[in-house]
């Protein structure tokens, strides 16, 4: 049975502008770069640059985007040409001081060139004398080698790939035998199937003297002992002195654990962090200032006005012209928004920014994390009567230019915990002081994580072992046992 019935609800929708406002505010200063560039492609109607005071366009359109309604629906007769026209003030996008530096004039982002980590190992490929099967099989096993140096596949899924992709049929013999070779190109340790061949490679390629065989002897055949730091165990198996294995471990610590990451020019992307902040201290007090690439100038094609102008000049408007002006409204629309979407967000950052430089004032002047304050999303939020998500989008991909040096503005951000005075002091801070005293420790007799606590709780941050075990995992810090030094 059919029925009709009336259903009343509210609910929330973005408009493709709000949309377009937090795609823009989320992207880091390269980025932002990238977007204006494709903007600037897709719509003639906007143009950077200055334009002459004479040949100001008032684009302003009115906010209300049913004033004017879809491109698709609305009759050319309908716009009012003369609202794109009017002359009888500067707009006000055109007027806004941006806060920028105006020395800031590095507009092009450099980018590594050069041959790539695999070219590389190929050309030194050409150096031996190989059959066709033998290097259809090395030219595969280098392509194989990931960007650390390592071939991290066993020979049997090479050997049936090889046998799939290339046509070539051979046998885990034949495989190891090439292997060998390609274990002979440099950096050396290129080409390894874990870390103890990495590091047996390299050990073999070194100049022979009494250190670097029994780093080799250790490698080759007490690599477990060595990596779980079983140093007694070591002394025992290889009857040698504390000082002849404190040499042969300080030969085995020079080693490069990652051959591949030694090549400048492999094929990974090298990011250059760009600044989208800068902070300064000026007479003691705290000076922020806006990337100036993030703060471009744009204006309305001339060329778009006139075509406006020829358009309302015209005694008889074909159907022809009719579509025209539609597209020119459209587009003009589009570069209204997109201008006015570039303030705002100009304006979000700084405001944002702003807050969390003043809610973390103490740390700008010293530098010193201990001084950082507990700070979540929310306290800024509330700060600067805007979303949490907002802010989160500003944090979460924003570097600041300081004093002590870039940083990522997320991480100004922490957790709150109390000391034992009953004050709310910074997760940061804790783990500052946790790193400090780990760096001071007795290598010998590292402090275990309850040995850790203890300190802590004596300097006045009483937590548990496991809190002290989380922050020390967070701070990418090993266990006792593995900082164990002789």
């Amino acid at each position: 049975m059919l029925k009709q019935q009336l259903q009343f609800k509210l609910s929330q929708k973005l408009s493709p502008q709000q949309i377009q406002l937090m795609k823009l505010i989320q992207l880091p200063t390269q980025a932002f770069e990238q977007r204006l560039k494709q903007e600037l492609e897709e719509n003639p109607a906007l143009e950077k640059g200055k334009e002459s005071a004479d040949n100001d366009l008032d684009a302003d359109l009115n906010n209300d985007a049913d004033d004017y309604g879809d491109s698709d629906s609305i009759n050319a007769e309908d716009i009012n040409v003369d609202e794109y026209l009017s002359d009888d003030e500067i707009p006000d996008y055109r007027t806004q001081a941006n806060n920028y530096s105006g020395d800031d004039d590095e507009k092009t982002i450099p980018y590594a060139a050069g041959t790539s980590f695999t070219q590389h190992l190929i050309n030194q490929l050409n150096t031996y004398r190989l059959t066709d099967d033998e290097r259809d099989i090395a030219e595969f096993l280098v392509g194989s080698v990931d960007e650390s140096g390592y071939i991290r596949r066993s020979l049997s899924d090479i050997m049936d790939d090889l046998a799939f992709t290339q046509n070539v049929y051979t046998t885990e013999d034949s495989i190891e035998k090439v292997l060998k070779i390609v274990h002979q190109l440099d950096p050396a340790g290129v080409g390894a199937r874990n870390l103890q061949e990495c590091l047996s490679i390299q050990l073999h390629r070194k100049e022979k003297n009494a250190d670097t065989d029994l780093a080799i002897q250790i490698i080759d055949g007490a690599f477990d002992a060595f990596t779980k730091k079983h140093y007694k165990k070591l002394l025992s198996k290889f009857d040698i002195t504390e000082a002849q294995l404190k040499d042969a471990i300080s030969e085995i610590e020079h080693l490069n654990p990652k051959p591949g990451g030694s090549y400048s020019g492999n094929n990974r992307i090298v990011e250059h962090v760009v600044p989208d902040f800068a902070i300064k201290i000026v007479d003691g007090e705290l000076e922020l200032t806006l990337n100036g690439r993030n703060a471009p100038e744009l204006h309305v094609s001339r060329e778009y006005n006139n075509m406006l102008k020829g358009y309302k000049d015209a005694k008889d408007k074909s159907k022809s012209q009719k579509d025209a002006v539609l597209f020119i409204k459209q587009k003009l629309d589009a570069a209204k928004w997109f201008i006015e979407a570039i303030k705002q967000r100009q304006q979000t950052l700084f405001v944002t920014m702003s807050a969390i430089m003043h809610y973390q004032k103490d740390y700008f002047l010293t530098g010193d994390e201990r001084q950082l304050k507990p700070m979540i999303l929310k306290d800024i939020a509330d700060e600067i009567d805007m979303d949490v998500s907002t802010v989160s989008r500003v944090a979460n991909s924003k570097y600041v230019d300081t004093p002590y040096g870039t940083k990522l503005i997320k991480e100004f951000f922490s957790e709150s915990m109390k000391n034992d005075q009953g004050e709310d002091v910074s997760t940061r801070e804790i783990k500052k002081i946790l790193e400090t005293v780990i760096e001071e420790e007795n290598k010998r007799k590292p402090l275990t994580d309850e040995a850790l606590a203890k300190i802590l709780k004596e300097k006045g941050y009483p937590i548990a072992r496991r809190t002290v075990a989380k922050y020390r995992e967070q701070l990418d810090i090993p266990v006792a046992r593995l900082r164990k030094k002789i």
